[in-house]
């Protein structure tokens, strides 16, 4: 959809903190049974996870497949009617004519994990509904702050700070914000860094509910506070009719759409994408992920091949746990940041991540070559410690790396930047006050 520049006077967010606070009963998730999960390099991956001492299992739990979201399956992209005036002078969007958010996977990405429930039908109707929730500061209890506050576009949807600011300008987060493009590749029961969401949709609306980040927990009036709020807001009545056919507001709904919304994040433009796209073979057991990549410097070439190659092979097994083509594992343990530790944290995708400036869940690293240092001497023993990162003998590996291999690692990670994602319209904010 071409950008929208020019629109009408500014709108400012007016909190409605007169509505006075009511019980409403509080929807919950239908579930569906199955997860479908498969692997990209299924043959690799299990080389690279024996090689370093993981076993198949990654961080040694039974899976067991929680329940999963109901799948959206009305299609109401022809109910849209224009925007009122009145909507119409806060959002700048055409809901006649809105863009498709769904991402066109190259064919490197075919057999790799995705938790959109089955049966989903794409809605850019209902993905709409997403963007304007996650871009909408009265989502906030003091209409301060907005799901896009911690997590910026052209961060890679991440956040600079090593903790984000909650809603009352104060308080502070315990986590670092984690970069959401590729949160679609996660399997389910592993959304946080800890794990503790069943489905990305689950996942969407807590931060709402937390204390420190937007405000609404149960002392505030939880979910049925928000949903009061939004209905007194001008545009979601129209959002949600356009979406659902009816302007009914439900925490269920909001979890689709927000989940629809941020699925759409996929980044699939960076050098190494397009690289790769170049020798990928679907016929060959690694796919061709091993094949020396055309356009790269011998150091990036380097630091893929130690990047994706088994330690048995010269490697560093990095792949194992940032498996392509989202470098992303939902299943894995602790990275060993801290001694002793018992809990287990997923390996984050690792698309983009040259645009941090924080790194680790606790952000505790301010640099690539950090975080290669840690795994080249700093990685320590704990209950949690993924299997991958121990040797034969059950101690931590600490292979002590050359600078030039850890130049060439961290030379590596800066190809998998997406600058598309980044400035894609479509994932920018709908409110006319944030685009000035």
């Amino acid at each position: 959809m071409e950008r929208l520049r020019r629109g009408p006077p500014k709108f400012l967010h007016i909190g409605f903190q007169e509505c006075r606070l009511h019980a409403h009963s509080r929807m919950t998730m239908h579930s569906t049974p199955a997860f479908r999960l498969t692997r990209f390099l299924p043959l690799t991956v299990a080389a690279l996870m024996a090689a370093c001492g993981g076993g198949g299992g990654g961080d040694g739990l039974v899976a067991v497949a929680p329940p999963e979201p109901a799948p959206v399956s009305v299609d109401a992209t022809a109910l849209s009617q224009p925007l009122s005036p009145a909507a119409a002078s806060i959002l700048a969007l055409d809901l006649q004519n809105l863009p498709d958010y769904k991402a066109t996977l190259p064919p490197h990405y075919a057999g790799t994990a995705d938790n959109t429930p089955p049966g989903t039908l794409d809605s850019p109707a209902v993905a709409t509904l997403g963007r304007v929730l996650f871009y909408d500061r009265q989502l906030s209890l003091t209409s301060t702050v907005s799901c896009a506050s911690c997590h910026k576009q052209d961060e890679g949807f991440g956040d600079a700070a090593r903790f984000s600011t909650g809603f009352d300008g104060v308080g502070k987060t315990t986590a670092h914000a984690m970069r959401l493009a590729n949160l679609r590749f996660f399997a389910a029961g592993s959304m946080f860094w800890d794990k503790r969401a069943a489905s990305l949709e689950a996942q969407s609306t807590l931060p709402v509910q937390h204390p420190v980040e937007m405000g609404f927990d149960a002392a505030r009036g939880g979910m049925p506070a928000v949903i009061q709020r939004l209905q007194f807001l001008p545009y979601y009545p129209e959002l949600f009719t356009a979406a659902y056919g009816d302007a009914a507001i439900t925490e269920e709904r909001m979890q689709q759409a927000l989940a629809m919304f941020m699925r759409g994040m996929v980044s699939t433009n960076s050098r190494w994408d397009e690289a790769f796209a170049q020798v990928f073979d679907p016929s060959l057991p690694d796919k061709g992920v091993n094949k020396p990549l055309p356009g790269f410097t011998d150091e990036e070439n380097r630091g893929r091949e130690l990047f994706m190659a088994s330690r048995a092979a010269g490697g560093q097994a990095c792949a194992a746990c940032h498996q392509p083509p989202s470098f992303a594992l939902g299943g894995s343990g602790s990275n060993g940041l801290d001694a002793g530790e018992t809990l287990r944290f997923k390996s984050p995708s690792l698309k983009s991540v040259a645009l941090s400036s924080t790194f680790m869940h606790d952000g505790r690293f301010s640099s690539l070559e950090e975080v290669v240092e840690h795994y080249s001497s700093g990685v320590q023993d704990g209950p949690a410690l993924d299997g991958r990162l121990k040797g034969p003998d059950g101690a931590p590996l600490k292979p002590q790396l050359s600078p030039q291999d850890k130049a060439a690692l961290v030379a590596f990670m800066k190809t998998l930047s997406d600058p598309v994602l980044g400035t894609d319209e479509r994932f920018a904010s709908p409110f006319w006050v944030d685009r000035r």
